[in-house]
């Protein structure tokens, strides 16, 4: 008679969550034939489908969808009493699973990540960075780092420091050939590095200077979704670019950069790290917090 166990019903929350065999594989760390066969027998022990699988997708059956919403809270209630033992513990150790996007996670590696793990050596750090927002309880990450406008209001925010902005740059090179933007409607004249969001949707470049704001449907001969290569492109002078501050803050202080319409671009939200007040935090994330909340204050005095 199959036994099943505790990580065989993560599994199904898993694959329910991610909506693909291989995906939920990596998440939980095994391989995909591993988690194959422990849904089949999961599924032969209760008698039913609890997915729907075809080569492109995977989906829950009614039942398998009646099953998720039924073990889900329990499973919570165990992942919260766990936490609350390992509260307990004298000296931090397990695993903490943070989910940010590129730039954050290297605004946060030094010092938080880095000086934590030096700290508490028994601790290993998951860290994920994706585009996308993700509601992090569902997903099984523990804390999450955003802008304070995007955490959601049920979440604990620890603000990280100094407020982010945009810059707008080109190289030297570029600058030879073009007259610099004064206002955010001369970059209509300019070749522009395009931006696809995540979603799929162009990016347009906005901007703020006291009671006015603009918002720009740039023009450019190349379009990226990703950061480094933006910066790629702005460096070997094919265009001018739109980035966070941070991503490109040591190009404008070595001069491999020239920064435009500085005045059109104030302050943005600050990051911050957040969490679920819902639940009993372990050693080492209460650790994780305590450390933040010193970095956050004393980045921002």
């Amino acid at each position: 008679m199959y036994r099943f166990g505790l990580l065989d019903l993560e599994a199904v929350l898993a694959i329910s969550r991610k909506g693909s065999f291989r995906a939920a594989a990596l998440d939980l760390g095994m391989s995909t034939t591993a988690l194959s066969n422990t849904i089949g027998k999961l599924e032969k022990e209760v008698g039913v489908r609890l997915f729907n699988r075809t080569t492109r997708s995977v989906s829950l059956t009614d039942a398998g969808r009646m099953f998720v919403d039924q073990i889900a809270p329990p499973l919570q209630d165990i992942r919260n009493a766990m936490d609350g033992v390992r509260s307990r513990q004298a000296i931090p150790s397990g695993t903490i699973r943070i989910n940010t996007f590129a730039m954050a996670a290297r605004e946060i590696l030094s010092p938080l990540i880095l000086d934590f793990l030096r700290e508490y050596p028994r601790v290993h750090i998951d860290l994920v960075t994706e585009g996308r927002m993700v509601d992090i309880v569902a997903e099984g990450f523990d804390l999450g780092v955003r802008t304070a406008d995007l955490i959601p209001n049920d979440m604990i925010a620890v603000p990280l420091g100094r407020p982010q902005r945009h810059a707008v740059v080109g190289s030297p090179h570029y600058f030879e050939l073009h007259d610099k933007p004064q206002i955010p409607p001369d970059l209509i004249g300019h070749s522009c590095i395009r931006v696809r969001l995540p979603n799929r949707a162009l990016y347009r470049w906005h901007f703020t200077k006291g009671d006015q704001s603009a918002q720009i449907d740039v023009e450019g001969r190349i379009t990226l979704d990703e950061a480094s290569l933006a910066r790629t492109a702005v460096l070997e002078g094919i265009g001018l670019g739109f980035f966070i501050e941070a991503n490109i803050r040591e190009d404008i202080e070595a001069g491999r950069l020239i920064r435009v319409l500085d005045d059109w671009t104030p302050p943005l939200s600050p990051l911050c790290l957040y969490y679920s007040g819902r639940r009993n935090p372990s050693a080492a994330l209460a650790a994780f917090i305590s450390l933040a909340r010193k970095i956050g204050a004393k980045t921002s005095a």
